[in-house]
């Protein structure tokens, strides 16, 4: 089995990624089940070098029966013995008949970075489930109305088209709590949105109030 080319393509991926990726070969032919690792780079990941022992899913190579059913795995998680988390991808390396000589391991220290997600997460939380957006500022009493329309709408939970006399009772109710009806002509502005006549929207609110 030529591993060369193993060794340099482990040599530049670990260049390219940097410190925290690990990249090591395992030679399954040498008819040394104990010192497996030929290959190593950034072995300060799982403190391991040259020479030592293989991986659980070297062990599991060398023993199948059937080689050919065992197939790669990508992005799994690893736990180191000190308690980092590694995400790791498996190759194996086979042979012309498509017994496996070999396995191509990437093992990314990824603990620094869930402890990030984690930090940024807890910043991120607010207790409601899905986000929602910040509400806006409004510049004047027209954009006032017409955000206390929306929110009208989301408190429904359906739009205007799919609404039936009670949905809109509600957003009229809404918006009479929220005092949009103090504002100049909302009742036209209102009375459009929703499509009914200022006598229903009038008989909405009082209807609002017995609810």
């Amino acid at each position: 089995m030529e591993l060369d080319f193993y060794k340099r393509l482990a040599k530049a991926l670990a260049a390219e990624f940097g410190e925290s990726c690990e990249v090591l070969v395992h030679d399954l032919t040498g008819g040394d089940p104990e010192h497996t690792i030929v290959a190593i780079e950034n072995g300060h990941v799982s403190q391991r070098q040259t020479g030592d022992g293989p991986s659980r899913v070297a062990l599991e190579a060398m023993q199948e029966p059937h080689p050919e059913t065992l197939q790669d795995r990508s992005g799994y998680l690893l736990k180191t013995h000190d308690g980092r988390i590694v995400k790791s991808s498996t190759v194996y390396i086979r042979n012309d008949r498509g017994g496996i000589d070999g396995i191509f391991c990437v093992n990314y220290d990824i603990t620094n970075l869930l402890m990030a997600q984690k930090a940024v997460g807890s910043l991120l939380s607010h207790g409601e489930e899905p986000p929602k957006a910040p509400a806006s500022i409004p510049q004047n009493v027209n954009e006032l109305l017409d955000d206390l329309i929306e929110q009208s709408v989301e408190k429904v939970g359906k739009p205007v088209a799919l609404m039936n006399k009670d949905d809109k009772i509600a957003a009229i109710r809404f918006l009479n709590d929220a005092g949009a009806f103090l504002v100049t002509k909302s009742g036209d502005k209102v009375s459009k949105y929703f499509g009914i006549s200022k006598y229903t929207l009038y008989s909405y609110i009082d209807a609002s109030k017995n609810l």
